[in-house]
């Protein structure tokens, strides 16, 4: 199976939104689901001297095993089944030799083709016991992500959805980051429209029934600012500051959203781990 971008690049039509029927909706739910399953397995695995490298390797067996391709691999070069991005890294993390430490925050972003059709999700895992301001970041964008999707029904803008999402970051302290945003999704990793995670109710595209798209705000303890490294992939805050991302793959319903990657097992958000002696200062993010 290949997954070629210039393939998808192709196919999607600059301000084309496609609309969705009942067959594609129980499609996505399909791929979304497998999603959402690598992602609970993976919970298990995420401890203290773990590789992202054996992470990676997980996701690929369990693709396998499910007669399912992860969509990264291979896509504009990129040579790995997820990405895992630590700490300071915004997203796109690539997966390597170096084990987890304690107290490190970890996204791992699964996106997996299930008879054509893509499920995106990502979630934040604590590795072992996490400083407060860690995990203070982790619900704040978890909240971010829910919010978000509260908002979405038909005749809302994809403007209500980033308002939600900002004015909440923004409450708390955080901030939001503009380098990337969600995306439409079906058939293609990444079709229109661009899913912004900031702006204003009434700006942007109209929300109509049969849109599918992800909405995956990235959020960070410091300032917005990302760079990124040499690699191509990898995005870092500028500030070093913690950031953190939580992503679904939704669908407008004629009454509201379904989200197609929820946790058939309840970990969405995982377990809120215990905090380190607080008389103890926390490490600085690797």
């Amino acid at each position: 199976m290949t997954n070629s971008g210039a393939e998808n690049a192709a196919r999607r039509q600059a301000g084309t939104i496609k609309l969705h029927g009942a067959e594609a909706f129980a499609a996505m739910r399909k791929a979304g689901q497998l999603t959402a399953q690598a992602l609970d397995m993976l919970a298990a695995m995420v401890r203290p001297g773990v590789t992202t490298d054996a992470i990676d390797r997980a996701v690929f067996e369990f693709a396998m095993d499910h007669k399912a391709f992860p969509a990264t691999l291979y896509y504009h070069g990129y040579t790995r089944s997820c990405c895992t991005s630590i700490n300071h890294v915004v997203c796109h993390g690539i997966p390597s030799d170096k084990p987890l430490r304690e107290g490190d925050v970890v996204n791992i972003d699964v996106t997996l083709i299930v008879d054509g059709w893509h499920g995106d999700a990502s979630r934040m895992y604590a590795v072992g016991e996490i400083p407060r301001r860690a995990m203070r970041l982790l619900e704040v964008t978890y909240e971010c992500l829910e919010l978000g999707m509260a908002a979405v029904k038909p005749g809302a803008t994809t403007g209500h959805i980033g308002e939600a999402i900002q004015r909440h970051a923004e409450a708390e302290r955080c901030s939001v980051v503009r380098d990337f945003c969600g995306h439409g999704l079906g058939q293609l990793f990444h079709d229109e429209p661009n899913i912004l995670h900031y702006g204003r109710a009434g700006e942007g595209v109209t929300l109509k029934p049969g849109m599918l798209f992800t909405i995956e705000p990235m959020i960070n303890l410091g300032r917005p600012h990302v760079k990124i490294l040499s690699d191509g992939w990898t995005a870092v805050t500028r500030d070093r500051s913690l950031s953190a991302q939580f992503e679904h793959t939704i669908g407008v319903t004629e009454t509201g959203v379904e989200v197609f990657t929820r946790s058939p097992a309840g970990l969405d958000f995982p377990d809120q781990p215990t905090f380190p002696n607080p008389a103890v200062p926390a490490s600085s993010p690797a």
